[in-house]
């Protein structure tokens, strides 16, 4: 057994006071005062998600899908490239008129913007709008995303911002390069035109509209469906399939048949309207506008309520 110190062996320790009463209260004061103050931290509420912050937060998303990248390169590519070729079949049969051939001239508008090329972009962008919001409910992120911002609107909106702002500037860049690289071509037989030429600017910016036009639409169908393959199947059908099932002999059929979004697309890049004589009518260029703003603004605003009503 271990001696305590200043005690002898066999003697019981003396208590140790506090020196007095007054000092024995301030310490029990003391002590009553470090325990009652310690209090935990208060919790810091976390702010609320900005709209700048959710439109990072998508461009991150669309960025990190690998296959974005690619399908961007290679849509370009075949655009431009589809321009190219159109452009010099038409300089070889400049070159080399056969005989009775008349001269082509004027603005050679589906040289520029041949339709192949182009229902390429408008396959491509409406896939990628599908594939945008399809894979975050196939992955389940989709239910992490409400988790951290329970306004749904307000993240279906921002992607669509995000989609719509990459197509369109893919869209212009296409555009634009085709227009350059198809007039380059055709210049050398003095068949190219400038941007100032009428009806040469309309049908660039048709045509780089488009892109971001049908990356919406495949966007919203992505959210009513929420189905990858369904999903794509729906986009290619609308947008590809379903205007070469009306034709234009009769007006009803025509009537719907203007109503598609390639259909308003060929209509604003043809420089030529209504055919004397032709007893159906042909979709005037504000009308065919209109095609363009209908087609987003009726899938998105459809998303964004269902959305709203329907659980992840």
């Amino acid at each position: 057994m271990d001696a305590v110190p200043g005690v002898q062996f066999g003697e019981q320790p003396r208590q140790v006071r506090l020196g007095g009463g007054h000092r024995d209260e301030e310490f029990r004061r003391d002590l009553a005062v470090g325990t009652t103050q310690a209090d935990p931290s208060p919790i810091v509420a976390e702010p609320r998600a900005r709209f700048g912050d959710l439109l990072a937060a998508e461009w991150i998303k669309i960025r990190s899908l690998r296959s974005t990248p690619w399908t961007l390169t290679f849509t370009a590519l075949f655009a431009i490239g589809s321009s190219a070729l159109a452009a010099m079949a038409d300089y070889n049969n400049l070159a080399h008129p056969g005989p009775g051939a008349r001269r082509l001239d004027g603005f050679l508008c589906f040289d520029a913007y041949p339709p192949a090329g182009w229902m390429t972009l408008v396959l491509a962008a409406g896939s990628v709008g599908t594939i945008a919001v399809v894979s975050e409910y196939g992955s389940g992120l989709i239910r992490t995303t409400t988790v951290a911002v329970p306004a749904r609107e307000s993240v279906m909106l921002a992607k669509a911002v995000v989609v719509a702002a990459i197509w369109a500037v893919v869209g212009t860049a296409i555009s634009l390069g085709s227009f350059l690289v198809s007039q380059a071509i055709l210049s050398g037989q003095h068949a190219g035109v400038p941007i100032t030429y009428p009806g040469a600017l309309r049908a660039m910016v048709a045509s780089a509209l488009v892109a971001p036009v049908s990356a919406l639409v495949g966007l919203g169908i992505g959210i009513l469906v929420r189905h990858i393959a369904a999903g794509m199947v729906t986009t290619l059908f609308i947008l590809l399939l379903l205007p070469t099932v009306f034709s234009q002999s009769k007006q009803w059929s025509a009537d719907i048949f203007q109503l598609m979004v390639t259909s308003a697309w060929k209509r604003l890049v043809q420089t030529w309207g209504q055919f004397p004589g032709n007893p159906v009518h042909i979709a005037t260029v504000a009308e065919s506008w209109a095609v363009y703003a209908i087609w987003p603004l009726a899938t998105i605003g459809l998303a964004l309520l269902v959305v709203r009503r329907r659980d992840v």
